[in-house]
């Protein structure tokens, strides 16, 4: 992570994706969009159609509901692939809007591009979780990964680890996110929790990628203690393409990264005390033992004589039981403090 992620609790990654549609002035925007809402990275994909999928592999159900159902996998995702040039503009806008610029490589080859571009973090998507030769080609550079794990069951996570860490990054620098593959993801199979099940078996750090309509899932995962929040972004959810529809507008990515910083700050260290606003409270929401009537001198103080009121300046309640019985050292008018 940059010095300033270091800083931020939660590393929050907008994810353009292929939300550029192949032009690279969506892309900017995009770039533009995510720095504007104060993320951390803007994370897109970089890949070879014809390294990644078969000519005629069909597309996810998602896919098809978003674009033409009669184009293969290969046809579609051919239109969305970023080239070099592309890739050393995008670096350069981040670089120039104060944020950092994040891809994942689908394929060998990409992995080197993005070596050779300067990344020294790694994203490994779902999909390559069981892949293993690729899973060694990252595992080989020893630099930060994050692993995404839809579609899994936690053999499939160890597996992963494993391959990673013989292969040369230790497990310290792997975080892993919990995330669900569906565009969007009902919230029936969100399933939370196995983000927190992910970090207790395998002692990594963890995440969400969030695939979800909205932003409170986003939210809840920072609050049980995620440490990567990944979310897709687009100019519109209308606009053509596999993923726009299931992506955050640039209103709702603002209003997500404002809500995760104030989550950060309100959930505190965990040490139990009063906070330094309320501190001023305490004498006026407090109560302090007081005469209920007027008290002679030398009186015994008793529940006739005695109550409890605001403020709370005076003897604590707490010593009830040790003031009764004894003498008023003084006489007390109706309401006043008590003093021994």
């Amino acid at each position: 992570m940059t010095t300033q992620e270091t800083k931020l609790k939660t590393l929050i990654i907008a994810e353009a994706g292929v939300n550029h549609n192949g032009d690279i002035n969506l892309a900017r925007k995009l770039i533009d969009v995510a720095a504007n809402a104060g993320v951390n990275r803007v994370k897109f994909q970089t890949f070879s159609a014809d390294k990644v999928v078969t000519a005629h592999a069909s597309k996810a159900d998602y896919q098809n509901q978003t674009t033409d159902a009669g184009e293969s996998q290969h046809a579609m995702i051919r239109k969305l692939e970023l080239t070099r040039d592309m890739h050393e503009t995008l670096i350069k806008h981040c670089r120039s809007k104060g944020v950092q610029f994040f891809s994942t490589g689908f394929d060998l080859e990409s992995i080197d591009l993005l070596v050779e571009l300067g990344l020294d973090n790694f994203k490994i998507p779902s999909g390559e979780i069981t892949n293993l030769p690729y899973l060694r080609h990252v595992g080989q550079l020893g630099k930060p990964v994050i692993l995404s794990t839809g579609m899994t069951n936690l053999n499939e996570i160890e597996a992963a680890l494993g391959v990673l860490e013989q292969a040369g990054t230790s497990r310290n620098l792997i975080t892993v996110l919990h995330c669900n593959t569906e565009y969007p993801t009902p919230m029936v199979d969100v399933n939370l929790q196995a983000m927190l099940t992910i970090r207790d078996t395998f002692g990594v750090q963890v995440g969400y990628s969030d695939h979800t309509l909205g932003i409170e899932v986003a939210i809840a995962a920072v609050a049980l203690g995620a440490k990567v929040i990944e979310k897709h972004i687009t100019l519109d959810r209308s606009m053509p393409g596999p993923d726009h529809k299931a992506s955050l507008e640039p209103d709702e990515l603002k209003s997500m990264v404002d809500a995760i910083r104030n989550i950060e700050q309100a959930m505190g260290d965990g040490v139990k005390r009063p906070s330094t606003s309320e501190l001023k409270n305490i004498s006026i929401v407090r109560k302090s033992l007081v005469a209920a009537r007027d008290i002679l001198e030398g009186e015994v103080f008793s529940e006739s004589n005695l109550t409890v009121k605001r403020p709370g300046t005076g003897l604590l309640p707490m010593l009830w039981d040790e003031v009764l019985g004894k003498k008023a050292p003084r006489g007390f008018q109706t309401d006043e403090l008590i003093e021994l």
